[in-house]
């Protein structure tokens, strides 16, 4: 007889994908400090045509993979534009994950080419303003290549989980514009 996930007690989950060990309680103090209960959140930004039916691959072959990746379906990378990466991060994200079809596969003929160049230049331009590499992976994935998705999400969650959780989203968040200034200040003055 299947066990009854029905009946778990309230205030437990179970990591379904991630492993058969006991239920985690929500809200306890994770083992070994804070970094070892560190769960990223990756936004994976994926062609229709080969990456994403790649993903749905991996799941429907129930193949265990973290489940700590959000995918945002794009009709080709080369339609991925390097201001929809900032906005993951500066909406929470702690990795960023760029797949599309393999070189000279693209439906759309040269997008994942544009893409790749995009990516090359803005890859050092997120070092160069103090974003770690290392929370962005860019990788080509076709629709019969379930398990080497399941492998980008693997090792992009750990690389991130290794890093820690990214902080400096506040840096590329602009200041909330509806926030009224101080009265007198210069904001303030400037506006009248």
């Amino acid at each position: 007889m299947l066990p009854d996930h029905r009946e778990e007690k309230r205030g437990e989950r179970r990591q379904h994908g991630l492993g058969d060990g006991p239920p985690v309680e929500v809200g306890a103090a994770p083992a070994g400090g804070e970094a070892a209960g560190f769960q990223p959140r990756i936004t994976a930004f994926v062609c229709n045509w080969c990456t994403y039916t790649g993903a749905d691959l991996a799941g429907t072959s129930r193949l265990h993979m973290a489940s700590n990746v959000r995918i945002i379906r794009l009709p080709c990378t080369g339609r991925i534009d390097p201001l929809f990466i900032i906005k993951a991060f500066e909406r929470g994200a702690d990795g960023v994950i760029v797949s599309g079809c393999h070189p000279a596969d693209c439906h759309y003929t040269l997008g994942n080419y544009h893409a790749r160049r995009r990516f090359a230049v803005f890859h050092d331009l997120m070092e160069f303003i103090g974003v770690d590499p290392r929370r962005m992976t860019f990788s080509w994935v076709s629709a019969s290549e379930g398990a080497k998705w399941r492998d980008v999400v693997n090792e992009a969650v750990t690389n991130v989980r290794a890093l820690g959780p990214f902080e400096a989203y506040r840096a590329l968040a602009p200041e909330d514009a509806g926030v009224a200034a101080p009265a007198g200040s210069s904001a303030e003055i400037e506006a009248s």
